[in-house]
C-alpha cells in the first residue's frame, strides 16, 4: 500500500482539524482518528464531499476577499508549525494576519440556518487549538458562505477552553501510544466570546417597537424607584430586622442585604412589636 507522505506525517502530531473531534460529541469518529493516528486505516477520502471541496476551491478567494475587504495582509499560507513543547501538537495554517499575528482560516458554510454564534461554536476547538500551537492572542474566521455572503468573526484565545482542550488531547495522545481505545471526554466547553463589530437596524421589528415604547415610558419613574431604594436603605436602623410603614416592608437578611416589597394598608398599620 502506497501511503503518501502528508498522510504519514499527519499521523505525527494532533492537527487543528483533529481538535474538533478530540472534543466533539461523536465517539465513532473519535476512535477513526485514533485508528487513523495508528495506521490502521486510511484517512476519509474527502474528494466526493462537495462542500469540503468548495471550501477548498474558495480558499484563496477567501483570503483575497478578507484581505481586500479588512486592509490587513495575510501571510504564512499553508505554513505546517508544531508547538514548540508539546511536539504532538500541530497546525497546518491557513494563513496568519501579517498586522496583528492573529491566526486566519478560512471556512465555506452554507447559508442555511448560518449564525456567527453556531459557526464559532463549530470551529472553536481548531481556532483555539493553532492558537494555542503559534502562541496567538486571537483569531480571524473568515466565512462565504453559498448564499454569497462573507463574514468576518474575530475569536480571542480563551485561557480555560485551551486548558481543557489541551488536557482531552493529551489523553487522546497517550491512548494512541499505548493503543488503548480512547472514550468521549465529555468536557463541556465555554461557549464562545464573539467581538461585537455589527451595527443592527431594528426598525423592522415589532417586538422591539413595542418594548422600546415602554422602556421610554418608564425609564424616568425606574430612575426615581432606584434612587427612593438608595434613600429608604439609609434611614433603616443597623439593628433593625424588618422596617415597615406608609404601604411598604424592608427586610434585611442575614448577609445584611435589604429588599423591598409592597404591603397592604392593613398590615402597614399593624402594631410592631
Amino acid at each position: 500500500m502506497v501511503r503518501s507522505a502528508n498522510w504519514l506525517s499527519r499521523r505525527e502530531y494532533i492537527g487543528g482539524s483533529d481538535a474538533g473531534i478530540v472534543m466533539g460529541d461523536e465517539p465513532n469518529r473519535l476512535l477513526r482518528l485514533w485508528r487513523e493516528k495508528r495506521g490502521e486505516v486510511e484517512p476519509q477520502d474527502l474528494s466526493g464531499e462537495l462542500v469540503v471541496q468548495l471550501g477548498c476551491m474558495t480558499e484563496d478567494l477567501n483570503r483575497r476577499w478578507y484581505e481586500r475587504s479588512s486592509g490587513n495582509r495575510v501571510d504564512d499560507v499553508q505554513r505546517k508549525v508544531r508547538h514548540p513543547i508539546h511536539k504532538w501538537m500541530g497546525a497546518t495554517l491557513d494563513g496568519r494576519v501579517k498586522e496583528t499575528g492573529a491566526v486566519f482560516e478560512a471556512k465555506f458554510m452554507l447559508p442555511w440556518n448560518f449564525s456567527e454564534e453556531a459557526a464559532a461554536d463549530k470551529h472553536m476547538a481548531q481556532l483555539q487549538h493553532n492558537m494555542w500551537v503559534i502562541a496567538a492572542r486571537s483569531a480571524v474566521l473568515s466565512i462565504i458562505t453559498g448564499g454569497g455572503k462573507w463574514v468576518e468573526i474575530t475569536v480571542h484565545a480563551d485561557p480555560l477552553y485551551q486548558h481543557l482542550l489541551l488536557t482531552a488531547e493529551k489523553k487522546f495522545w497517550r491512548c494512541v501510544q499505548t493503543g488503548e481505545p480512547p472514550v468521549l471526554f465529555n468536557i463541556e466547553t465555554p461557549r464562545p466570546r464573539l467581538e461585537a463589530i455589527k451595527v443592527v437596524d431594528m426598525a423592522a421589528s415589532n417586538s422591539w417597537a413595542d418594548l422600546a415604547a415602554t422602556y421610554l415610558r418608564t425609564r424616568d419613574a425606574h430612575g426615581d424607584h432606584e434612587l427612593a431604594k438608595a434613600e429608604l436603605k439609609k434611614l433603616i436602623p443597623e439593628d433593625a430586622k424588618e422596617a415597615i410603614g406608609h404601604g411598604i416592608k424592608a427586610k434585611r437578611s442575614k448577609s445584611g442585604a435589604i429588599s423591598f416589597e409592597p404591603i397592604s394598608m392593613e398590615v402597614a398599620h399593624a402594631p410592631v412589636q
